[in-house]
């Protein structure tokens, strides 16, 4: 089973990473506001990129990774 890791704006203008291996369910799920709690409160999101990794230690250590990363140079990870 593929892993994916997704880089989402808020409305607010902020970034969200996060992985999951159901992509659409996921990112519906934000945007009904039953995501993370930190996108909660600034729906709408909306997807900006998204990376596929082969497992999920992988994934959650790319999440990690753009975690760590100022704002500027999240959307760079990706390419």
């Amino acid at each position: 089973m593929s892993w994916s890791l997704y880089l989402l704006e808020c409305q607010d203008g902020t970034f969200y990473a996060g992985i999951s291996n159901r992509l659409e369910e996921r990112i519906a799920a934000h945007n009904r506001g039953e995501g993370a709690k930190y996108t909660r409160g600034r729906l709408p999101v909306k997807v900006l990129k998204t990376l596929n990794f082969p497992d999920r230690s992988s994934a959650s250590k790319a999440e990690a990774a753009v975690k760590k990363l100022p704002k500027s140079k999240k959307l760079g990870f990706f390419d």
